[in-house]
């Protein structure tokens, strides 16, 4: 299985660029062309939250717009710039798939594909952190007690674990420890990934994998000191692929946009090209 990773799309109304700068609409159109191009194409792509900038009903229209051409399936939550209810109403067909009622959180479980996908709403109405909560955490334990067999991968925005970057971690998942110790009962979880930082980020997570995917468009700046500033740089856009096979979870960073290549190491004759 292929699991194409898409996070922090931040897409605005046309015409309106984020911070000033980005046209978020143009490098999420972009994005969807490099999904549409690649082979083999993923099975899935997952969203991990802040598809809108704002939240407004005009912005997940144009995120859906901009993704309609994409032949495989798309799961996504909310980060903090959107919103449970805002999710809900833009994606029908995800609220069916969520438990509780509408102006409940957006946590889901797609079991139709080779590795089982946990989907959760980390998202805070109003705030920039993030938290699941005991009535979400307990449900996560129940959902994953009762597929002990399954491969399975947790997906949520907000970041469980420190990155180094101060303004962004103190704004991450407020009840990490209390998802950890779910996770860690459940050895069929073969990782977590999330967004919100904007940045690739590796790391461990109760013995499992935990990566934060890359941006499609702007990325939070590599700033680890303890006084750095918030900023952002326009680095190359990328998304995550996840690979799933033999038992194993391998993520690559795939970059969005026209790059020369591929090159042939070796010629017709079985030779290095430029070997003397």
């Amino acid at each position: 299985m292929l699991i194409a990773q898409l996070t922090d799309t931040h897409v605005r109304l046309p015409g309106r660029l984020a911070y000033g700068v980005v046209d978020t609409g143009a490098y999420l159109e972009r994005a969807a062309a490099r999904l549409r191009a690649l082979s083999p194409r993923p099975d899935v792509v997952l969203v991990t939250g802040d598809l809108t900038d704002f939240d407004k009903p005009e912005e997940y229209g144009r995120f859906r717009s901009l993704t309609a051409q994409l032949p495989m399936p798309i799961y996504p939550v909310p980060g903090n710039h959107d919103s449970s209810t805002g999710l809900r109403a833009a994606f029908p067909e995800i609220a069916a798939r969520a438990s509780g009622g509408p102006d409940s959180k957006v946590n889901y479980v797609v079991e139709e594909h080779a590795v089982r996908l946990v989907m959760l709403d980390s998202s805070v109405r109003g705030k920039p952190h993030g938290e699941l909560g005991r009535r979400a955490l307990a449900w996560l334990d129940g959902q994953l007690a009762v597929a002990p067999e399954r491969p399975t991968l947790i997906a949520l925005h907000h970041p469980p674990f420190l990155t180094g970057i101060r303004h962004m971690d103190v704004q991450n998942l407020a009840d990490a420890a209390a998802l950890e110790e779910v996770v860690a009962k459940h050895p069929q979880v073969l990782g977590l990934v999330c967004g919100h930082v904007h940045r690739a980020v590796t790391t461990s997570f109760a013995g499992r994998p935990a990566t934060i995917g890359p941006a499609p468009a702007h990325a939070v700046s590599l700033a680890l000191g303890p006084d750095a500033p918030p900023s952002f740089h326009m680095e190359p856009p990328a998304m995550s692929l996840h690979r799933f096979a033999d038992g194993r979870l391998a993520t690559h960073t795939s970059f969005i946009g026209p790059y020369d290549g591929p090159y042939p190491f070796f010629d017709a004759h079985n030779r290095l090209v430029g070997e003397d």
